[in-house]
């Protein structure tokens, strides 16, 4: 027996050295092929991009794989505690293996032949996530073994654990915990409740095929064992444990959050970052802030949307979108999947209609709620017949819907639900603060789910009469008056860049004679801007407007440019219109302000424009802003928003490049016009607000406006730009196919209520102070039938401005005729 019980120790002291030495050797031979743990302390997750506006809040996240990254001291212990219970309970206990689950799991193997029960800890499956595949192989288990330990030498428990929470998948995209809340739960993890943390604990066994929306029964299991284990580990109580078991699961897809709806200025900023960063800009963790603000964003979007339901129900109701048959329908659930191919659009809910009576319908809104539409809801709901007809107002609901259409409804600020319908025109709108560029507000459509086309930076359309004031300014810088008399008569002209003889009209199709300046902007006569523009010289006013941004080769070279005949982007318009705005400079428009990588270092940055009128561009100012992180950059790079309109100044950290000396220069402004010429065109423009084709706007109450509408042939285009000292809004309202609006679908009607119910928002609580005139102008008395300053007995004359030194001459008679200056000589004469 001492011999036996010898042998016995040695075979063990040998056996074990074997194990030791096979150990070490196996060690030797994978240790060149193992990865270096130390690079898990600066470890880059692959963090999507996200883009946020001027005061926080969230635009768009773009990226494969989403990710909220989390420190462990932000991870509520509960959730903590879910993941240790279900997958790892010796977790804070064992060095980095856990050798009772190995022992578990070796023997199912060694009685079932088959690898069915896995001894892996928290360690491995995170070593596994960082280093390795997920192959089923025993080199693979050996290394995960040998990396397990090293990480536990390298690394503390929690720090471990806060790696493996961010990294791990768990289902539809979703990596690490922030991002499963967000995709499952619509939340982040600091408000998740017991039930739904155990839910997503769950998640790690199988993920793709066993989660809460694919596979809901066998996720709920799942839930419920990692509850039973905390409650066998005492993290939780028996109450909370039934609680959490009695809780029904309410998990859905969620998509990627935006608090701020702007997707036309999320996707121009993933453009963008994209063309800088390359495709790591979907991974790098970058964060992008722009120039928007949420509030006028949000304003922004709720005006198109109610500016386009107001039109489209000014033409007629064109029928439900479909029809279902409700004979075998009777469950919420059949409804729901009736209703699954009609999304939300907006604030427009889509709606099966169960009953009908003469005064009432009875809907289900996809969002589950029964709603009941009066007859009052729906008046405007006369049968569409075209563009300028629809048909007699309906007298019951059954002359407007019956059970089985899907209808959409709209909830409105009183608290009814009110029928309503897919806008099927478009529209866009802009703003921006002319002393910056910067681009507070941005809509590119109705609806970019159905369409992506930008209209504010792609949408180059005709702007009709909001196009005169650029006119006018010329015609101010060739010698013109606010006070010089055009006549406003027919004219016939032939034209070698028009087809054939050109006979232009008014609006009215009326004509008045001879017209001051100022009287044929405020009511937007056209052949003055004809006749002016032919006095001025078309190539005159084309190389003078290029100084208000736009390029040579959009502007028409035939007079039918003074009607607005160019193809011009609505960006475009409210940059020139800020020139106006600003006392006559030219800025850059932009929309993103700086990216900043995972680590919260500044690696792109655009400077605002600067109106400066001491400066140039070749002298060095002091900026007051935040001093850019040191570059290896060239000091601006512009980049193209598109063709035809000047882009950012933008600070590229490029390490190809050697690192600048100094800070780069500011971005100044340009001088466009003179500062007299911009306040009288504003001066004109706020007389167009006050008096002429955009009096709608003083419904807002406010004196500081100035504007101008715009509608070209057929009503295809219908705008108004309009501005005060702070915000240049433009806005546009068309099809585009380019077909007819309808017939009284004017500027002031279709376009001009979105920019108002903009503005209101916009404007509210900013100061109504009218613009200061500055030195050079004076004002003097003018009759107003001549345009000649006044007799001092005039009884009718009335106060007018002018430049210094472009004084008209003095009225000699009551016919307004200057008897001192020959016609011929007479630089006001009426043509």
């Amino acid at each position: 027996m001492k011999k036996l019980f010898r042998w016995l120790i040695i075979l063990f002291l040998a056996s074990s050295l074997l194990v030791v030495l096979s150990v070490g050797v196996t060690y030797l031979i994978l240790k060149p092929s193992l990865p270096d743990v130390e690079t898990l302390r600066d470890v880059q997750l692959q963090v999507p991009l996200r883009v946020f506006s001027a005061d926080g809040k969230v635009l768009g996240i773009f990226g494969e794989k989403r990710r909220i990254p989390v420190t462990i001291d932000e991870i509520p212990d509960q959730l903590k505690n879910a993941f240790i219970a279900g997958e790892d309970a010796r977790f804070y206990e064992h060095p980095g293996l856990d050798y009772q689950g190995i022992s578990r799991a070796a023997l199912s193997l060694l009685t079932t032949g088959e690898k069915s029960i896995g001894g892996s800890t928290i360690t491995q499956q995170m070593t596994r996530n960082f280093f390795l595949t997920s192959e089923k192989t025993f080199t693979r288990k050996i290394k995960e073994a040998f990396l397990a330990l090293k990480i536990e030498r390298e690394l503390n428990k929690d720090q471990i654990l806060e790696l493996y929470l961010n990294k791990i998948f768990l289902g539809y995209r979703a990596y690490g915990i922030g991002a499963a809340a967000e995709v499952y739960y619509g939340k982040p993890i600091d408000e998740l409740s017991l039930a739904q943390c155990a839910m997503i604990a769950a998640l790690p066994k199988a993920p793709s095929r066993i989660n809460p929306i694919t596979s809901p029964e066998r996720a709920l299991e799942r839930r419920n064992y990692v509850l039973s284990r905390m409650l066998e580990l005492n993290y939780i109580s028996r109450a909370d444990y039934d609680a959490a078991l009695r809780e029904p699961d309410r998990a859905m897809y969620h998509g990627a959050i935006a608090e701020i709806s702007a997707p036309y200025v999320a996707e121009m900023v993933r453009a963008e970052a994209l063309k800088l960063l390359g495709q790591e800009a979907y991974t790098g963790g970058y964060v992008v802030k722009t120039t928007i603000d949420s509030r006028l964003q949000t304003a922004a979007g709720l005006a198109v949307d109610q500016g386009l339901e107001e039109y489209d129900q000014r033409h007629g109701f064109r029928g439900p979108e479909a029809h279902v048959d409700l004979a075998d329908k009777f469950r919420p659930e059949d409804w729901n999947e009736a209703l699954a191919p009609f999304r939300p659009v907006s604030s427009l809910v889509p709606g099966l209609v169960l009953e009908v009576e003469d005064d009432i319908a009875l809907v289900y809104l996809r969002n589950g709620q029964n709603i009941a539409l009066m007859l009052e809801d729906m008046k405007w709901a006369a049968p569409f017949i075209s563009r300028d007809r629809k048909g007699k107002a309906p007298k019951t609901v059954s002359d407007i819907m019956t059970p089985g259409d899907i209808i959409r409804a709209r909830l409105h600020d009183d608290g009814n639900w009110k029928l309503a319908q897919l806008p099927e025109v478009e529209s866009a709108l802009v703003s921006l603060d002319p002393s910056t560029g910067d681009i507070k507000a941005l809509v590119g459509g109705a609806d970019f789910a159905r369409s992506k086309y930008n209209r504010v930076t792609q949408g180059k359309r005709q702007p009709g009469s909001s196009f005169k004031p650029f006119v006018y300014s010329a015609a101010l810088e060739k010698g013109f008056t606010v006070a010089s008399k055009i006549n406003d008569s027919p004219i016939v002209l032939e034209d070698s860049e028009l087809e054939r003889a050109w006979k232009p009209q008014n609006f009215s199709q009326e004509f008045y004679g001879p017209t001051r300046m100022r009287e044929a902007m405020v009511n937007s006569r056209n052949l003055v801007s004809i006749r002016l523009l032919r006095d001025i010289g078309i190539e005159y006013a084309r190389n003078y407007i290029t100084n208000f941004g736009f390029q040579l080769d959009e502007l028409p070279a035939n007079l039918t440019m003074a009607l607005g005949s160019a193809s011009l982007t609505p960006l475009s318009m409210a940059r020139g219109y800020a020139v106006f705005a600003n006392g006559g400079w030219l800025v850059k428009p932009r929309f993103i302000e700086e990216i900043r990588d995972a680590s919260g270092e500044i690696v792109y940055q655009t400077r605002p424009s600067l109106i400066c009128e001491e400066c140039t561009q070749n002298t060095e100012i002091e900026v007051e802003e935040e001093p850019v992180a040191e570059t290896n950059a060239p000091a601006f790079r512009p980049l193209d928003l598109e063709p035809g309109v000047e882009g950012l100044d933008v600070i590229v950290n490029n390490p190809d490049k050697p690192p600048l000396d100094s800070e780069p220069a500011a971005n100044l402004a340009v001088r466009a016009i003179s500062p007299q010429n911009a306040y009288l065109v504003r001066s004109m423009m706020m007389d167009v607000v006050r008096r002429g084709t955009g009096v709608r706007a003083m419904q807002l109450g406010r004196h500081d406006l100035a504007g101008k509408t715009g509608t070209t042939n057929d009503q295809r285009d219908a705008w108004f730009s309009g501005y005060n000292d702070k915000l240049v809004t433009s806005v546009w309202v068309g099809f585009d196919n380019h077909e007819p609006l309808g017939r009284q679908e004017l500027g002031g009607r279709a376009a001009l209520p979105v920019w108002m119910e903009f503005m209101a928002v916009a404007l509210d609580g900013v100061e109504d102070k009218p613009p200061k005139m500055p030195e050079g102008l004076a004002q003097a008395k003018i009759d107003p039938e001549s345009g000649l300053l006044a007799a001092p007995n005039n009884p009718t004359a009335i106060m007018e401005i002018f430049q210094a030194g472009r004084m008209p001459p003095m009225q000699q008679s009551r016919t307004g005729v200057n008897q001192d200056v020959p016609a011929e000589e007479d630089p006001y004469q009426i043509y």
